[in-house]
């Protein structure tokens, strides 16, 4: 019996991974409807954009994430990223260039023709994909109910078996060296913008990403600031994305603002997520910026782990 605490992205990866092993699981998560960081996520599968900060290590292992989230649930649209500059931060695009790999020089508008005359060159990551976070999770559950997966949701409840913690930062007390870095996003929606991928905007003081989210939504996101605050977006965070989104196309000035919100996301010192044994508990967590991308590889790190240490004991 495994006892996954925890029921965002790595907690309903970890879960899902065990499960399709013939192992008997349970999800347990004190909130009724659970969100936290994974709900503000902007779900870009996008390992070789993260190649520009993130070791090699992620930039290869993320590279299953498009696959192995197609394979469990609707809605994975490889339409690839597109990274784009202001003329005055070209310098911003070269680095960037030089800094990531699997990308092709494009001009903006011949793929994204809403985006025509505004940006000269840009860089196509064409292997890239991109999800929406809550649709995926949503549809990870109905999954996992359908496997006979136990989900105790909104209650206390006492763990059994092997516990697998996934709690994020609520795990801090027990990983030491666990941080939180803060991200915070917005929701806008406007019929006058058209985009089919998402589009990272390179920018000195606040780059930012539109990811389109269908029927005229777009996620504007996101902050990394080192900080335990898990109170509402700040307004400074607020006009500054919209200013990016702004630069993006002038349409998103008169754009509706729908939604706003913040989440903590748990990180190592190293920034990379990883699994790690602890006293009576397996640990998931560390997933920085990367939940969605790293979620199904640490997944399988962890289903892997646990059936090696059951063949060494038989």
């Amino acid at each position: 019996m495994f006892s996954v605490l925890g029921a965002g992205v790595a907690g309903l990866c970890a879960a899902t991974a065990l499960a399709e092993r013939g192992c008997r699981v349970e999800v347990i998560d004190p909130d009724p409807a659970p969100t936290g960081a994974s709900w503000y996520a902007g779900g870009m599968l996008a390992p070789f954009c993260e190649g520009e900060a993130a070791p090699d290590g992620i930039v290869t292992r993320g590279q299953a994430a498009r696959d192995w989230w197609a394979a469990r649930v609707p809605g994975v649209l490889q339409q690839g990223t597109l990274v784009v500059a202001p003329p005055r931060d070209r310098v911003e695009l070269d680095r960037f260039a030089c800094a990531t790999r699997g990308h092709d020089r494009v001009v903006p508008g011949e793929i994204e023709p809403d985006l025509g005359g505004r940006f000269a060159v840009g860089l196509h990551f064409a292997q890239e994909a991109h999800l929406d976070p809550r649709a995926a999770c949503s549809a990870l559950i109905a999954r996992l109910r359908g496997m006979g997966v136990e989900l105790h949701f909104g209650a206390q409840r006492r763990p059994r078996g092997q516990i697998v913690d996934c709690r994020g930062w609520a795990a801090r007390a027990d990983l030491p060296g666990l941080r939180a870095v803060r991200g915070e996003m917005l929701m806008i929606e406007t019929r006058e913008v058209a985009l089919s991928r998402p589009v990272r905007l390179l920018h000195p003081r606040f780059p930012c990403y539109v990811v389109p989210r269908g029927d005229g939504r777009f996620m504007v996101g996101a902050t990394m600031i080192e900080s335990e605050d898990d109170g509402p977006i700040t307004a400074r965070t607020v006009m500054e994305l919209l200013s990016a989104a702004y630069t993006v196309h002038p349409a998103f000035g008169e754009a509706r603002l729908i939604e706003t919100g913040a989440g903590l996301r748990p990180a190592f010192a190293d920034n990379v997520p990883a699994v790690v044994a602890r006293g009576d508990r397996i640990h998931v967590n560390g997933l920085y910026r990367h939940g969605f991308l790293m979620g199904p590889a640490l997944a399988e790190e962890l289903a892997a782990m646990v059936f090696q240490e059951q063949r060494h004991a038989g």
